[in-house]
């Protein structure tokens, strides 16, 4: 029952870090310096009240939101334990997020990595502890979860802030104008918000294409998520170059390198296309040895591997639509990657989904998810051509500008 919120919470840190990674990234690209603090610092200041805004109205609203979730009365005390450490908590799941995104945006991908991994470690060393008690702990079972998890991303905070200010120099305590603060609050929300939205509605549409797939029984449903969960393991180097792209087409973007935007998004293109097709053909070979990794009911079995037949055909485009949402988010157009993503979940994904489940049942549900995907690829490249074809055109118009000024003198 917590885990959608959860994801909500991480949804809006997601769409603040993006934020603040294309602002800052750019702002690094233009050479500015100042303007490079002021965000950084403004962008954890507007991280922190919104935080103190959901976790004031999570432990207000606890009871009503997670009855209309569907909690029983014997489960929402349980809930209750939970909730009630983790909504003051996320201040140190927030701040983290940010601070790494301003780290990452100039162009330093290793240390957030490390920090999050240092994170993820303590976590796991400490879920036991607390949870069951051993070793001299108390058990303290659902609150000892929450507390572990709060302690591990307090760590984070700690870490990511000591970087940002003593390695990177991005911190600025003086005390800014309020027209300051404004312009870098209005700078970060114009690209958080779109991204957060976008990010917070394709769980719906996956909500849907689920509904419609829990009409063909438990297996199909069963082999849908271990599908969904092979497919999001098979992607992560394309998710990895999309992560690194950010502070890449930012910086070059604001230093109106527009050529090398248009050189990176190429070639990750060309990463996304050769990945897809290599996980492709891999799935195929092993998808029977695969699926009864996940189950040893034949009827699961039999729809993983219908899954592995189908979906990768669309791994290719699903990159593709990364790399270019990415693109878009780091040269300031977030608009159109939100319109890009949500083409291609309500316009493809769910309509092309229900239509070939009509036809064809379940495999042709596979069929329309694929088919959405590659629909979604072709349109994000059409999107960013136009984007990365207006940066060239600026960039002949500022050679020949150069050029005809040094004729002149």
């Amino acid at each position: 029952f917590t885990f959608p919120v959860v994801m909500v919470l991480f949804g809006v840190a997601w769409g603040l870090g993006t934020g603040t990674t294309s602002v800052i990234s750019r702002a690094i690209g233009r050479g500015e310096s100042i303007a490079v603090r002021r965000v950084a610092s403004d962008s954890l200041v507007l991280s922190f009240l919104t935080v103190f805004l959901f976790a004031g109205v999570g432990m207000l609203t606890i009871t009503p939101l997670f009855t209309f979730l569907g909690a029983t009365p014997d489960v929402l005390p349980l809930i209750r334990q939970y909730m009630i450490i983790w909504y003051p908590g996320i201040v140190f799941l927030v701040i983290p997020m940010v601070a790494n995104a301003a780290i990452r945006a100039s162009g330093d991908t290793k240390i957030p990595a490390m920090i999050m991994i240092c994170a993820t470690g303590t976590n796991l060393i400490l879920d036991p502890l607390l949870i069951f008690g051993w070793f001299g702990f108390p058990r303290m079972e659902l609150q000892g979860a929450a507390i572990a998890t709060v302690i591990s991303r307090a760590g984070t905070m700690v870490a990511s802030l000591l970087i940002l200010h003593f390695r990177h120099h991005m911190l600025d305590f003086a005390t800014p104008g309020l027209r300051d603060v404004w312009r870098s609050w209005k700078a970060v929300g114009v690209i958080a918000i779109p991204a957060t939205v976008t990010n917070l509605l394709q769980p719906v549409a996956l909500g849907v294409v689920t509904r419609l797939i829990a009409g063909y029984g438990p297996g199909a449903v069963a082999a849908w998520g271990a599908g969904s969960r092979i497919t999001v393991f098979a992607l992560i180097p394309v998710f990895a170059l999309c992560s690194g792209l950010v502070p890449f087409m930012g910086q070059n973007w604001g230093a109106e390198q527009f050529d090398r935007v248009a050189k990176g998004r190429r070639h990750g293109y060309i990463f996304a296309t050769f990945w897809g097709v290599l996980a492709l053909v891999a799935l195929h070979l092993a998808a029977e040895r695969i699926a009864r990794l996940f189950s040893h009911d034949e009827a699961v079995v039999l729809e993983i591997v219908r899954y592995l037949w189908i979906i990768p055909f669309g791994y290719a485009m699903v990159g593709i639509l990364g790399v270019t949402e990415e693109t878009l988010n780091a040269i300031g157009r977030p608009i159109m990657a939100s319109i890009q993503t949500l083409v291609h979940t309500f316009a493809f994904t769910i309509p092309l989904a229900a239509l070939g489940a009509h036809l064809y049942k379940i495999a042709g549900l596979f069929s329309g998810v694929a088919a959405a995907d590659i629909l979604g690829g072709i349109v994000a490249m059409i999107l960013t051509r136009r984007m990365c074809l207006k940066g060239e055109r600026l960039c002949r118009q500022r050679d020949a500008e150069a050029a005809a000024a040094e004729a002149g003198n």
